[in-house]
């Protein structure tokens, strides 16, 4: 990526989702885009009941992966700390939910 496409993304504000359907192994970019095209991917997954995390820096990062491959071991760590927030939100909505009569 570029540096003006580096700046792109921070002021065109830009979506990336992954998919981690095989535990063993790395999530993958399922779908990634600027504009209309992020906004249409925030959409989506907010209207599949998914969990949508704003990291201007981190979308940054996951724009310079193709589609459909997986994440670099560099990102591990990032995207693992976003998962684990998720899991965090999603273990704490199944208690409460389980608590309503």
């Amino acid at each position: 990526m570029t540096e003006r496409s580096q700046d792109a993304a921070a002021t065109r504000g830009g979506a990336v989702a992954l998919s981690h359907a095989d535990p063993a192994s790395a999530p993958r970019v399922v779908a990634k885009g600027y504009g209309v095209a992020a906004e249409s991917i925030v959409r989506e997954a907010r209207a599949h009941g998914l969990f949508v995390h704003s990291s201007p820096d981190l979308v940054r990062l996951l724009m310079q992966v193709e589609l459909d491959r997986q994440i670099p071991p560099q990102l591990y760590r990032a995207v693992a700390e976003v998962m684990a927030w998720v899991h965090g939100i999603e273990n704490n909505d199944q208690r409460n939910s389980a608590q309503i009569p």
